[in-house]
């Protein structure tokens, strides 16, 4: 599929259900216990990528797992993953899936983005966006802001996860001391902070296109 496909429609496609949408991306993981387990299912996806898909996906290894992300679009190659992942008797696991982003608040984004380009050898997308090139790395934005201020950080984590582990994920981070600055444009996002005020963002995909 080659079309914009929305975050409502990815969810209410069939066969997606392993699969979470964070902002542009979907991801899925799953469950596969040891190394060896996880090649073979790696070796499968291999095999059920075709093409221009194979340039959008991203695949991560590890002894308990494996992760796999792409375009939204890309449904039917999401479908044919869940389906050789049950045959392997793989379970996916949102709760495992996230996405962060560190967000830099700025006067004049063309002043600093240069910086942090050449620091951390990221590649630029568009005007406010670096982004890891091996897929590694988080990503940093650049957010406008209007006026200087002291009084808070002018940096803070973006961390997107599945929107049926929203909940979850903010009533742990207030368990472990944490507090609610503002709900004001939930269920998109909500600004958490700690106990010394630094601030992180829990984002959904809801009402997010």
């Amino acid at each position: 599929m080659t079309e914009h496909i929305t975050a409502g429609q990815f969810h209410a496609a069939d066969g997606v259900e392993d699969w979470r949408c964070l902002y542009h991306l979907v991801s899925a993981h799953f469950r596969t216990g040891s190394l060896a387990n996880g090649i073979t299912l790696v070796d499968e996806i291999e095999r059920l990528a075709h093409g221009p898909e194979q340039q959008h996906l991203t695949v991560d290894l590890r002894h308990s797992g494996v992760t796999v992300s792409m375009t939204r679009r890309d449904i039917a190659l999401a479908r044919r993953i869940s389906a050789a992942a049950k045959a392997l008797n793989f379970s996916a696991d949102p709760t495992a899936v996230q996405l962060v982003n560190v967000t830099l608040d700025a006067l004049v984004g063309a002043n600093v983005l240069p910086f942090w380009q050449a620091l951390l050898g990221y590649q630029r997308v568009g005007d406010d966006y670096l982004a890891d090139p091996s897929r590694r790395g988080p990503g940093l934005g650049l957010q406008q802001m209007d006026t200087a201020r002291s009084e808070r950080n002018r940096m803070h984590l973006d961390v997107a996860v599945p929107h049926d582990q929203a909940e979850a994920r903010i009533a742990a981070a207030l368990a472990a001391g944490g507090h609610l600055v503002s709900d004001a444009h939930a269920p998109r996002w909500w600004i958490l902070a700690d106990a010394e005020g630094n601030e992180a963002c829990v984002a959904t995909w809801i009402a997010r296109e």
